[in-house]
């Protein structure tokens, strides 16, 4: 590890979760805003940091300090997404673009300075060309290696050629970004980077290990680790554009077979294939019409055509707006057709089935549902996803078919909780916590979607509650579902409780469930809340 350090030139921008979430989603970053995960604020605005709002606080502390604060989810994905455009911004005046974190990027910056004019004025360069191209405010610092480029950016500084330990050496060892390390470096009274710098290496790594000795680096100034530079990505994406309007199925199946064609061969000469197409297109009148296909093997150049077909087909085969039906028809021609891979991978990236195929079958109905999807839409054709939650009702997600099967609340199933009571019994079967609270096996057949009101009687004919404390007032012995005649039960379980975001009173949901069996052989799944039961699913 020897070597000078690369003179880096640093591009920041401040808060970028909660830009990113402005950019993506809206969200307004000039009022109070707080970024959250694990329950903690991770990135706030400025007026949140105003009303007191730090990073680390947790969110009822945040929002003691700060009622109107906005709250949105950490997304690194939207924060990568989001940044996307001003690297490509950056990129437009400086070559050798290294993305070292969403809201963060570095260069060599030689290049740049010596044809702007030096590196200041490559600084103000680029700042100026990430404001006009995509309105983000950001800093820049230029100094000896990444590390201190990140620290000079904060302060929108330029450290000279061979200043950098000095410019290190006066700030606090948090600067690190490790906080077990700089806690225990306190306690033995070293608190600048200076101090730790002068340790001995071989002592440091003794002491600290490997990664103390990276910082132990770091806090000298020793940071020469080579740009891993970014490589814009290629243009895949192929465009037709026409001077007479198509507005017939036929000519738009022409049309889409050699636009296919040409797509695929851009694909196959970077060694790739398409597994998620986008198709595009812009009417006479202005109209832009946008639809996404998935597709869980590869598209070939026949597959891509009939989906671009079937889609232009939904598109002009549209309802005249008098029926709800199907979606309306464009106003006018279609002028501009264009293909976009808007997912791919290396052409071996699929394992082919067993005779070389993945199956006739599955194949078929695929190709069925994603017809029925472009005449009527996305949402015409779904599928359920099973994911986390202690009711039936709230581990089923509904998915438009082709796209990604993920469940409706992370963790899966047998993700622990903390707002609930824990469940009598171990659903999961095994040494895998369960969701607190949720229903043992098995799982009901049909989940209603909406609940059904009824009523529980016991032998007296008098009506059965919960009280607070989870009893109950008698054994259940008959059910009434709405106006329909007495069942009688015989057999029950439960209560199993639920007692979810108690700290939220807006939230705050409160209720016990049965599993009762009747004396016609039905088996229901039954729920009280508030005093008043449900009838939430049924078991085959």
């Amino acid at each position: 590890m020897t070597g000078v350090p690369t003179r880096t030139l640093l591009l920041w921008c401040p808060d970028w979760p909660v830009l990113a979430a402005e950019i993506v989603e809206g969200v307004p970053a000039v009022g109070p805003v707080a970024v959250l995960h694990a329950n903690r604020v991770v990135a706030c605005s400025e007026r949140a940091r105003a009303e007191g709002v730090r990073r680390g606080l947790r969110k009822r502390e945040a929002q003691g300090r700060c009622p109107q604060l906005t709250v949105v989810d950490h997304d690194p994905g939207r924060d990568a997404r989001a940044f996307e455009p001003v690297v490509a911004a950056v990129e437009e005046v400086a070559a050798g673009v290294e993305v070292v974190r969403p809201g963060a990027c570095a260069l060599a910056a030689r290049g740049p300075s010596r044809y702007l004019g030096g590196e200041q004025a490559a600084a103000e360069r680029i700042i100026e060309q990430v404001a006009q191209t995509c309105a983000v405010e950001s800093q820049v610092g230029i100094a000896d290696g990444v590390f201190a480029a990140g620290l000079a950016a904060r302060a929108g500084q330029v450290v000279p050629a061979g200043g950098t330990p000095g410019f290190l050496a006066g700030l606090p060892v948090e600067a690190l970004g490790r906080p077990a390390l700089a806690d225990l470096l306190r306690r033995l009274g070293v608190r600048t980077l200076g101090d730790f710098a002068a340790l001995p290496a071989g002592d440091v790594l003794a002491r600290f290990g490997f990664d103390g000795a990276l910082a132990h680096r770091l806090a000298a100034g020793r940071d020469h680790r080579p740009l891993a530079v970014r490589q814009p990505p290629a243009d895949l994406a192929v465009t037709a554009d026409h001077d007479e309007p198509i507005d017939r199925v036929d000519a738009a199946a022409f049309a889409a077979r050699a636009l296919a064609e040409r797509l695929h061969d851009r694909l196959a000469a970077h060694g790739l294939a398409c597994t998620r197409l986008g198709i595009e297109a812009v009417t006479a009148d202005g109209q832009e019409l946008h639809r996404v296909w998935r597709h869980d093997g590869l598209l070939t150049a026949a597959a891509i055509a009939d989906r671009v077909r079937w889609q232009l087909d939904g598109w002009l085969s549209g309802s005249t707006g008098r029926s709800g039906a199907r979606p309306a028809r464009p106003t006018a021609g279609i002028i501009r057709l264009r293909l976009v891979p808007d997912g791919v991978l290396a052409q071996v990236g699929l394992q082919p089935g067993l005779w070389g195929e993945t199956g006739e079958e599955r194949e078929r109905a695929h190709r069925a549902l994603s017809r029925v999807q472009g005449i009527l839409g996305p949402e015409a054709v779904v599928t359920a996803v099973l994911g986390g939650g202690r009711s039936p009702a709230d581990q089923v997600r509904l998915v438009p078919w082709g796209d990604e099967r993920l469940p409706a609340r992370p963790g899966g199933p047998t993700r622990p909780a903390q707002d609930a009571l824990p469940a009598p019994v171990n659903p999961a079967g095994s040494g895998t916590p369960p969701w607190p609270g949720r229903l043992p096996p098995p799982a009901p057949a049909v989940v209603l979607p909406a609940p059904l009101a009824a009523t529980v009687y016991d032998a007296a004919g008098e009506p059965v509650g919960v009280s607070a404390r989870l009893q109950v007032s008698a054994a259940p012995a008959r059910l009434v579902v709405g106006t329909a005649r007495p069942v009688d039960i015989v057999g029950w379980a439960g209560p199993w409780p639920v007692d979810e975001r108690w700290w939220a009173p807006a939230e705050a949901r409160r209720r016990a469930r049965f599993q009762v069996c009747l004396a016609d052989g039905a088996a229901l799944l039954l729920a009280v809340e508030a005093g008043q039961w449900l009838v939430e699913a049924i078991y085959d």
